[in-house]
């Protein structure tokens, strides 16, 4: 109760301080005037001073008793909102006039006009999102499985053109010193340099029927090491468990010719990725046909103008 009294009574002397202050400055402003147009202005302008003196005091009890009432305010429970500082009135209009001016065109619309993107932005038009359909030629869905004839990629079918065979010379041919069934072979196929390439022939085929020949190398494998030795390519021969023939190129051959087949056309990969298990893909279809000739899908291996490449006994089988 003590409190509520208090905080009347302060409401009360400040709204009397502030009339007060209110009187002083009219008679302030009244005084100056006269001031001007008075021949004797010296009495006047001490009470100009002595006016000024007490509005400052006036002030200084002014923002003393507010302080005292904001005070009880907070004991009692009020809450504190801070108001904006005073603008002069002439100010004010001024702005007023160029808000209207400003916001007038926003709120002149007419009702069929459409809403801009801000107004619904976060809410996509459904017919965008019907839009979003898979395209052909664009990405696939990740769950669909490539087919058969395609790598990873999509873009390179996998036949026998990604095999870069070549014709080669076998320049010089050793048995392996760690391992009784493998030749190493020194081989030509039209490069700065011969090739080591290692062969598991020793069983099959004598080294006198290796050495100073023709055949037919695959030489985009990746490189790998047999039994220490580092073997940059393979023959290609007809096979089955009880027999092996090197696959026999057509006469007048120089090493680097390219083995190639007419209905399967295309550039050789530069290296087979192992990892993609191409040559895996293309081996089941590489087999000798009736006529011992080596066919991919029952497709001639051919040099161009020179002639086929065939098995010299061997029909049937597997090319491996």
């Amino acid at each position: 109760m003590a409190a509520a009294a208090a905080l009347k009574m302060c409401e009360q002397r400040a709204f009397q301080a502030e009339e007060m202050l209110s009187t002083l400055k009219r008679q302030l402003q009244l005084i100056t005037s006269h001031a001007t147009k008075s021949p004797s202005t010296a009495p006047i302008s001490d009470q100009v001073v002595r006016l000024q003196d007490e509005n400052s005091n006036l002030k200084n009890e002014v923002e003393t008793l507010k302080q005292r009432l904001t005070y009880l305010e907070l004991l009692s429970g009020r809450k504190q909102v801070k108001l904006p500082k005073s603008v002069p009135s002439a100010t004010i209009a001024t702005n007023n006039e160029k808000n209207d001016n400003v916001a007038s065109p926003k709120v002149a619309t007419t009702p069929n006009q459409p809403q801009t993107q801000s107004e619904h932005k976060g809410t996509p038009d459904k017919k965008e999102k019907k839009q979003k359909k898979v395209e052909p030629g664009t990405k696939k869905n990740p769950s669909e499985k490539p087919k058969a004839n395609q790598d990873d990629g999509g873009n390179k079918a996998i036949d026998i053109s990604r095999l870069n065979m070549k014709i080669g010379h076998i320049v010089s041919v050793k048995k392996h010193p760690d391992a009784d069934s493998l030749y190493v072979e020194e081989v030509n196929v039209g490069e700065e340099k011969p090739r080591t390439i290692v062969s598991g022939l020793v069983m099959h085929i004598p080294i006198e029927q290796m050495k100073d020949r023709m055949a037919i190398f695959c030489c985009n494998l990746k490189p790998a090491k047999m039994r220490g030795i580092l073997s940059e390519g393979m023959i290609m021969c007809a096979s089955s468990p009880e027999k092996v023939e090197i696959i026999v190129p057509p006469e007048g051959c120089v090493p680097g010719d390219r083995v190639t087949v007419e209905e399967y056309p295309g550039e050789p990969d530069a290296l087979l990725n192992p990892k993609k298990k191409i040559f895996e893909q293309i081996k089941p279809d590489l087999r000798t046909n009736d006529e011992c000739i080596a066919t991919y899908k029952g497709c001639k291996w051919i040099i161009k103008e020179k002639g086929v490449c065939k098995a010299p006994t061997m029909a049937g089988f597997n090319i491996k």
